[in-house]
């Protein structure tokens, strides 16, 4: 989903047939060449790894669906990646109208369901076709997971979220987000489906990044 025309591009569209694809072992993996397929940031983005790890970063909303196609192929590709990777994902605030969603996320992070509970909320919106717009949809969401609905609601409209909510926003702004789903790489390069042509070469170019990283740590 593209940020300023809120249409899919043509490169995202044609990520949303290949996302399923198995990916290819990294000694396969077309070389980046120049940064036709990444972006280099001009001041780096903050960054919360711990020191020696190298940060990636996706980016997503609840409701794109090409976020929703990813999200299976996402997973797989993170459970494949070298301990040396902190990996976090931020949920984006283009509107103010995504601002309850973003909530959401670090409400589930908060109590420690994200495992459980993350791929459902994109079932609910995309499958249940239930949109979760508001916080008293997602109250009563909630409460169906299990979770108290005074402990939601106190989590949610807390100084801490509301702080976290913030700094997702200036990350995003920090990376030039233009569209999700999107990836940074250690607060200094930048890819998506649109930069890299799908999204599972965005993958390959996040590896290959990461590699060139790491080489340039030692």
């Amino acid at each position: 989903m593209q940020r300023r025309q809120f249409s899919f591009s043509a490169a995202t569209v044609a990520a949303a047939s290949t996302v399923g694809m198995a990916l290819p072992a990294l000694a396969q993996i077309k070389p980046i060449e120049g940064e036709t397929e990444f972006l280099t940031l001009d001041v780096p983005a903050p960054l919360v790894a711990p020191a020696g790890k190298i940060e990636v970063v996706e980016f997503f909303w609840y409701k794109c669906p090409h976020c929703n196609a990813f999200e299976p192929t996402f997973n797989a590709w993170a459970k494949k990646l070298p301990k040396d990777v902190f990996l976090r994902r931020v949920p984006v605030g283009f509107r103010a109208d995504f601002e309850p969603q973003q909530r959401l996320f670090f409400v589930l992070e908060a109590l420690n369901k994200l495992d459980e509970l993350h791929a459902k909320v994109f079932h609910t919106i995309h499958v249940e076709k239930l949109p979760l717009n508001t916080f008293e949809e997602l109250l009563a969401w909630a409460e169906k997971q299990g979770i108290a609905k005074d402990r939601f609601a106190e989590l949610y409209k807390s100084f801490a979220i509301t702080s976290k909510v913030r700094k997702a926003t200036q990350l995003q702004e920090a990376y030039a987000v233009d569209g999700v789903p999107s990836l940074g790489i250690h607060g200094r390069y930048f890819t998506s489906a649109t930069q890299a042509g799908n999204l599972q070469r965005a993958l390959q170019v996040t590896d290959a990044l990461i590699a060139q990283w790491r080489s340039k740590a030692k």
